[in-house]
């Protein structure tokens, strides 16, 4: 393991980077560089969620060309003399007239003249006469530089902006700050809870990129690598694998996650399929099969938060009572979680209350 950088000592987590957005980026461009794949571009949905009065807009600087942030009108004067005024992009949200949260993402893999167009909108909020919204929100993205991804930034662009640094989310601010809401497949869940150490590396931890064969490495050439992005989409395959072959599965895992990642994910699935399911919790809360190994139970319980409704709650807590104190307990804790979006529905719930004050743990009053 190398030591760290100042730089990535101090860097912040995707809730740091939103709260620093959200308290300068009407007079301050932040730039937020971070690794491929870890929620860079998320972002704008969590400020739109937190600004409600503001209209996101999306800029993937990446695919433009100088063209695209504003193009030439020609309009005619009083005395009908002839001239040239600009009219910009309707995705910078200009035209509006209303607050915008406006996202410049991949700025550093912008052409060269796309990025000297937008340094006035990044410095001042304005494209030639026309000015945003005096409260809109401007903010970029970017790879970090050593990836070796192609993003490249000039002193005069880096002067006009603030550089912070993104650092990669731990595994448990994965799972619970994300993959339990968005609904991520539960055997991905359970294998980022316990190897997410590994899968969740940085390049920069690791020297010899054949000690991780998991995670990107601007030393090795592989094609498909674990991010939280490719977790995401690895979930999206598990859904679908009643509806395809397992070798299909197998493939489309590896091209996904990698060769190792994939061939291991696949102990997982084998696990989740062996769980009792929701219909047969529901419908026998006290005669559904219990898991025989720690693994499974707390597969079993992320499972019921993910797929947790108010028809669930009373069953769910009645088939819980038979599992360990410890799969208890861990249930419990992710419901307190503020982050968890079912949080009220279930700490309302009269068996989930019934069932604090028994086992002591009072934080009804937490809703």
């Amino acid at each position: 393991m190398t030591a760290q950088t100042t730089e990535q000592l101090f860097a912040l987590t995707l809730d740091e980077c939103v709260d620093a957005i959200k308290a300068t980026a009407s007079k301050v461009t932040v730039l937020v560089q971070g690794h491929a794949g870890t929620g860079k571009s998320s972002m704008l949905k969590v400020l739109a969620k937190d600004l409600p009065n503001h209209i996101p807009c999306y800029l993937d600087m990446s695919c433009l060309d100088l063209g695209d942030i504003m193009l030439p009108k020609v309009l005619s004067a009083d005395n009908h003399t002839n001239y040239v005024s600009f009219a910009p992009n309707e995705s910078i949200g200009i035209h509006h007239g209303k607050p915008v949260i406006l996202m410049l993402d991949e700025f550093g893999k912008a052409n060269p003249s796309v990025k000297n167009a937008v340094m006035r909108l990044m410095l001042e909020r304005k494209l030639g006469e026309h000015a945003l919204h005096p409260d809109s929100l401007v903010f970029a993205t970017t790879n970090l530089g050593s990836e070796g991804l192609g993003d490249l930034l000039q002193p005069h662009h880096r002067n006009r902006i603030t550089t912070i640094r993104m650092k990669k989310p731990s595994p448990v601010e994965w799972i619970e700050g994300f993959a339990i809401n968005a609904g991520i497949h539960p055997a991905v869940i359970r294998w980022v809870h316990e190897f997410g150490d590994t899968l969740f590396a940085t390049f920069e931890e690791v020297s010899d990129p054949e000690s991780n064969p998991y995670i990107y490495h601007p030393k090795s050439v592989r094609a498909s690598f674990v991010t939280p992005r490719s977790l995401e989409l690895a979930s999206h395959w598990l859904h679908a694998k009643d509806n395809i072959s397992k070798a299909t599965l197998k493939q489309a895992l590896m091209g996904t996650i990698g060769a190792r990642g994939g061939a291991d994910l696949e102990a997982y699935i084998a696990i989740h399929d062996q769980l009792p399911k929701k219909k047969e919790i529901m419908s026998d809360p006290l005669g559904a099969k219990i898991p025989n190994n720690a693994s499974a139970t707390m597969m079993l319980v992320t499972n019921a938060l993910i797929g947790m409704d108010r028809e669930f709650v009373s069953p769910w807590m009645q088939y819980m009572s038979r599992l360990d104190t410890e799969a208890q307990g861990y249930f419990v804790m992710q419901v307190r979680n503020p982050k968890y979006d079912k949080k009220g529905m279930v700490m309302t719930n009269k068996d989930y209350t019934a069932w604090c004050m028994a086992n002591n743990f009072l934080f009804t009053s937490d809703v």
